[in-house]
């Protein structure tokens, strides 16, 4: 009966790792590991406050800034916060650190410029952007949100500013 037992099991193991390298998607573990790598690029785009496009390698790749969420178009602030985050990072080198890719292919990620400063914190500091707490439970985030309402900056100034995914709901 051992004997079975392990030629199940050696053939089960055989089934998974050609599903691992099969061409159909199976790549999907290797994929992740390279996403989640640290990467380096140049910033060409300024998409709106939470999402740039970055060449590397010759490849232009868009990226959604890790745990905030901007103004949409349509929405007060929407050009002020894409300003703002183009003054940070356009024509920059920014260092990534990926944690997944999201359903639109987008990689999802912490940003960080040449002097260390991450993108998605200087956004909310600068009441630019909110801390997106439904994906992110950053506490220095939720920090720099406080600061930034209590101090009236940016899209704070406002008597009540609509969150971008109240504005999406209603769209």
């Amino acid at each position: 009966m051992p004997a079975i037992f392990k030629s199940v099991f050696m053939f089960a193991l055989f089934l998974l790792a050609c599903a691992c390298n099969s061409p159909e998607g199976g790549n999907e573990l290797a994929e992740l590991n390279l996403v989640k790598q640290s990467r380096e690029g140049l910033v060409v785009k300024i998409v709106d406050g939470d999402t740039y496009d970055l060449i590397r390698n010759g490849v232009q790749t868009r990226v959604r800034m890790e745990g905030i969420d901007a103004p949409e178009r349509g929405m007060d602030y929407y050009k002020v916060s894409k300003d703002y985050l183009g003054s940070l990072c356009m024509n920059k080198k920014i260092r990534l650190q990926v944690s997944k890719k999201d359903r639109y292919g987008r990689l999802i990620a912490k940003s960080y410029l040449p002097d260390g400063r991450e993108l998605g914190e200087e956004m909310v500091r600068a009441g630019m952007a909110w801390h997106f707490k439904r994906y992110s439970n950053d506490a220095k985030l939720a920090r720099l949100e406080r600061e930034a309402r209590s101090a009236r900056r940016g899209l704070w100034s406002a008597a009540n500013p609509t969150a971008p995914w109240e504005y999406r709901k209603r769209k």
